[in-house]
């Protein structure tokens, strides 16, 4: 008998990419989305679809149906600029919605919750670099503050039911499905821009530095921690600093724009430069990052467009 395998947010970026590797990997998949960012569209039809709200009662009405064996919670808002103007909302969804997640998985006994974090706004500012787990945490953004607080209530779940989990802190991911019209997502917002011939602006210098993961190796790590890694944080990095200024060159050259870019003022509440260490999800998981930064940007480009 498959396992059964809930996805939050499947109908996203990232999401849907969990859940097309789970069905490569014959898990049966289920998939709640409010559908705010995610689309339809990137639900594959032999998947069971629940559109609804994790902070609504109606969770609860799923995991009654369902009864998953594990959970993969990708689902919550993600622009940090978004959320320095709406905190409220982001403590709403990412942080209240998330214990109402929980509270289900310990009533219907799930064996297992695999948490998206973010590495990129949990640990603010870099005291060193790359960055452990066991680096200070010291959000910048109401964003990295309530993925965060997520993180000790499956710390509480645990010891008190028995819920088992890991975290994945997630670096900067990009790829196919990312939304180009948002403000988060520098990859598809330059590759979307330069494919159409529009003028780009960089926010600040375009030195500040983050560490880019193409999205599929994301995805294989989720599938990895259902087995692997029981109860603690794991960063996913590739372990390389890369600018936005190196990212917009690479990308000119995949698309042939010619434009010089605009610069706008830096801003608030990011990060200048980090990126990740992850050695315990190499020990733990097996995981590293495997898509080349070059290559991973050509598929991107291509999802979007015809690379010239």
């Amino acid at each position: 008998m498959k396992a059964k395998v809930l996805v939050t947010g499947g109908a996203g970026f990232i999401g849907s990419h969990v859940v097309d590797m789970l069905l490569e990997a014959d898990y049966e998949v289920a998939v709640v989305d409010d559908l705010s960012t995610g689309s339809i569209r990137n639900i594959p039809s032999r998947v069971s679809f629940y559109k609804s709200d994790i902070r609504g009662d109606h969770l609860e009405k799923v995991f009654r149906v369902i009864h998953p064996d594990y959970v993969l919670h990708q689902a919550a808002r993600a622009d940090i600029r978004e959320s320095l103007e709406k905190p409220v909302l982001y403590a709403d969804v990412n942080l209240v919605g998330s214990v109402n997640l929980l509270h289900c998985c310990c009533k219907y006994d799930v064996k297992k919750v695999v948490y998206a974090s973010t590495g990129g706004a949990v640990y603010g500012e870099p005291e060193k670099l790359p960055v452990e787990e066991s680096h200070p945490i010291s959000p910048l953004n109401p964003y990295g503050a309530s993925k965060y607080h997520v993180e000790h209530h499956l710390h509480i779940c645990w010891k008190n039911h028995g819920l088992k989990f890991t975290t994945l802190r997630y670096p900067n991911v990009y790829g196919p499905r990312q939304n180009p019209h948002g403000e988060a997502g520098v990859v598809a917002i330059f590759s979307a821009r330069m494919l159409a011939g529009g003028d780009i602006t960089v926010n600040g210098s375009g030195d500040q530095e983050r560490d880019f993961v193409y999205v599929e190796d994301i995805a294989r790590a989720n599938l990895l921690a259902l087995t692997a890694g029981e109860c603690r944080e794991y960063n996913l990095g590739s372990g390389t600093a890369t600018s936005v200024n190196q990212i917009f060159q690479v990308l000119r050259e995949l698309t042939g724009y010619e434009k010089t870019p605009l610069y706008g003022p830096a801003k608030q509440g990011e990060v200048f430069k980090t990126y990740l260490d992850s050695k315990a999800a190499l020990k733990d998981l097996g995981w590293i990052a495997e898509i080349r930064l070059e290559d991973g940007l050509a598929r991107t480009v291509e999802s979007f467009g015809q690379i010239r």
